[in-house]
C-alpha cells in the first residue's frame, strides 16, 4: 500500500533506512557473524571520528530488478579523521558478495568525484569477490569508471586501501593502484585469479592463502603493511594520515616540537657506530634518535628489508626516511629495495614531504639472481626517482657509501641538496677488500705466499686512508659539512629549515619516461 499521510511516509522512510542498515540475506549475515567479522558500517565508524559519517546512496539499488537489495554491495559516504575530511567506501560481502555492479560503481565514483572536487583522501575498505559476472560488460565498465578516477586523484590526494577479506580479479587492480595497501594477517587474500581457476586452466594446485595471503603478497611487494587485526589496521591508517597532507597543495599536519635550545646533543651517538666497519647494527635505532621521536611509520618493512622507507618527524614536520639497513645484506641495494625506494621517494615528492637519506651501503647487491631479476633497470628506477624529486633532500652518510649506491642515496651530483657526513663515513667507488683484488690482484698473485696477507693489509690501509676518507669528498665539495654524531639532530633540523622555501621546476615537456 502506498503511503499517503506524512506520518505514513515518515514511517516508510524509517523502515527503508532500517532495512538498508544491513540488507544482506539472513544466511549471509549469519555466516558473517559466525566468522566474527564486522559490518561495513561498523568498520567505517571505527575508522572515522565518532559521529562524523555521512552516508550517501544507502537506498540505492540495481535498476530494473524488483528483488534488488539496498546498497548494491557497497557503503559509501564522507566523514572525518582527526578532524580532517575524507571520502570512504566499504564493500558489503553479504550483498552480492561485495561484487561490482552498476549501482555499486556509480556510488564509488560519486565519492571519488567529490574527493577530487573538495580535495581529500579516499579510503576504500576492500572485501570483494570482484566483477559481478551476471552483469557482464556493465560490471567491467564500472571497474573502468573507478579506475579512471584514480588517475586524477593519484599524487593529488592520498588513496588508501584496507584489505579485510578475500579480493579477486578487478577487486585487486584498483587497490594496488592506490598509494597504500593495508592488510590483516590471516584475513587478507588477494589474487588476480583464484585457486580454482588456476587449477582449471594450468593444472596447478595451490591454496588461496599460499597464493594470495597477506604475508605472501607482502613478499611480492603488493602490500604496504600487514597488521594483526582490523583495529590495528585502522590505527595504522590514522598514523599514516598524520604524516600526509589532504592534497598536494596543503601542508601535512604539524606537531609540537621542542626548540633548538631544548634539544640536547646526543652524546651517546658519538659511540653509536661500531669500530669494526663490517659490524652490523639496527638502522631503525639510529632513525629513532635523529628525528623527533621513535614513532616511525615504516612502509613495506618486509619487502626489500635492506632499505628502510619510513615516515617520521623532524622539527614537528613530516619527513620521509630512506636508509640502508646493515642487518640485511649489509645494507646493499637489491632489485626489490630499489623498487621500494623509488616508489616511496615518488610518494614523498608528490605530497611535498622532504626526504632524509641515511647512508650505509657497500653498493648494489651482486649476483646472478639479481641480474636475472632486472637489477639494471630496477636499480635505475631509484636513480630516476631521486633526480625527479623536487622536494628538499638531505643526506647523512654515517658509514659506507660505495659505488652507484652512493650516487642514488641522495648524493650531491644526483640532486641531493645538503650532504652531511660523520667522521666514520667511507666514500669510494668500492671498498678496500674489492679494490685490492681489482687493482693489486696480479701483484699479490706474483708475491711470495707468506707475504700476501701483509701486502694486502698494507694496500687496504692505504686505500682506506686515501681513497675512502670522507675528507677527500669534503675537500672536493661533495660533502657540505662534516659533523659530530652528537650534533646530528640539530644539523638535520637546520638543513631542512634552510630548504623550506626550495622551488624547482622541470623543463617544459609532457612527461618523463621512467626505466622499465
Amino acid at each position: 500500500m502506498t503511503a499517503s499521510t506524512t506520518a505514513e511516509k515518515l514511517a516508510d522512510l524509517r523502515a527503508r533506512l532500517e532495512k538498508a542498515q544491513d540488507p544482506g540475506s539472513e544466511r549471509a549475515r549469519a555466516r558473517r557473524d559466525e566468522a566474527g567479522r564486522s559490518t561495513p558500517r561498523q568498520r567505517i565508524n571505527r575508522l572515522l571520528d565518532e559521529g562524523t559519517f555521512m552516508e550517501v546512496g544507502a537506498l540505492a539499488k540495481t535498476p530494473g530488478d524488483p528483488e534488488a537489495l539496498y546498497s548494491d554491495g557497497v557503503v559509501t559516504g564522507y566523514g572525518r579523521i582527526d578532524g580532517r575530511p575524507v571520502a570512504v567506501y566499504a564493500h558489503d560481502k553479504t550483498v552480492y558478495g561485495g561484487s561490482v555492479g552498476v549501482t555499486f560503481g556509480r556510488k564509488v565514483s560519486e565519492v571519488m568525484d567529490m574527493a577530487i572536487r573538495i580535495g581529500c583522501p579516499v579510503i576504500g575498505i576492500q572485501d570483494s569477490g570482484g566483477a559481478r559476472i551476471q552483469d557482464a560488460v556493465t560490471s567491467l565498465a564500472m571497474y573502468s569508471e573507478i579506475a579512471r578516477r584514480q588517475m586524477p586523484l593519484s599524487g593529488r590526494s592520498p588513496q588508501i586501501s584496507i584489505m579485510l577479506g578475500k579480493s579477486a580479479g578487478g577487486a585487486v587492480y584498483a587497490p594496488v593502484t592506490t598509494d597504500f595497501v593495508i592488510a590483516v594477517d590471516g584475513e587478507t587474500e588477494m589474487y588476480v585469479t583464484g585457486p580454482n581457476v588456476i587449477k582449471e586452466v594450468t593444472g596447478e594446485e595451490v591454496t588461496s592463502a599460499e597464493l594470495g595471503g597477506a604475508r605472501q603478497q607482502e613478499l611480492n611487494g603488493n602490500i604496504t603493511a600487514v597488521l594483526a587485526d582490523e583495529n590495528e589496521a585502522f590505527d595504522y591508517v590514522h598514523e599514516l594520515l598524520e604524516h600526509l597532507p589532504s592534497t598536494c597543495w596543503d601542508e601535512a599536519p604539524v606537531f609540537a616540537a621542542p626548540t633548538d635550545e631544548e634539544v640536547a646533543e646526543d652524546v651517546d651517538l658519538d659511540t653509536f657506530m661500531p669500530d669494526d666497519t663490517n659490524a652490523g647494527y639496527d638502522m631503525m635505532d639510529l632513525l629513532a634518535r635523529v628525528g623527533d621521536d621513535e614513532n616511525l611509520v615504516e612502509i613495506q618493512p618486509n619487502y626489500g628489508p635492506n632499505l628502510i622507507t619510513a615516515f617520521g618527524r623532524i622539527d614537528g614536520k613530516a619527513v620521509g626516511f630512506v636508509a640502508n639497513q646493515p642487518l640485511q645484506f649489509a645494507g646493499c641495494i637489491d632489485a626489490d629495495a630499489a623498487d621500494k625506494g623509488a616508489r616511496f621517494i615518488r610518494t614523498c615528492d608528490a605530497y611535498n614531504i622532504p626526504i632524509v637519506f641515511v647512508v650505509d651501503t657497500p653498493g648494489y647487491l651482486p649476483g646472478v639472481e639479481q641480474e636475472r631479476s632486472g637489477l639494471i633497470h630496477r636499480g635505475a628506477k631509484l636513480a630516476f626517482a631521486v633526480v625527479e624529486a623536487t622536494v628538499p633532500k638531505v643526506t647523512l652518510i654515517v658509514r659506507k657509501a660505495y659505488g652507484g649506491a652512493y650516487a642514488v642515496m641522495g648524493s650531491k651530483n644526483l640532486s641531493g641538496d645538503i650532504n652531511l657526513a660523520w667522521p666514520t663515513a667511507q666514500i669510494a667507488v668500492m671498498g678496500s677488500a674489492a679494490a685490492v683484488v681489482m687493482i693489486q690482484g696480479k701483484q699479490l698473485d706474483a708475491a711470495p705466499p707468506e707475504q700476501r696477507a701483509y701486502l694486502k693489509k698494507v694496500f687496504m690501509d692505504f686505500y682506506d686512508e686515501n681513497m675512502t676518507s670522507p675528507y677527500v669528498a669534503a675537500e672536493r665539495g661533495f660533502i657540505d659539512a662534516m659533523i659530530q654524531p652528537r650534533e646530528t639532530r640539530l644539523a638535520l633540523r637546520r638543513a631542512l629549515r634552510q630548504l623550506e622555501t626550495k622551488r624547482e621546476e622541470d623543463l617544459p615537456k609532457k612527461h618523463a619516461i621512467s626505466p622499465l
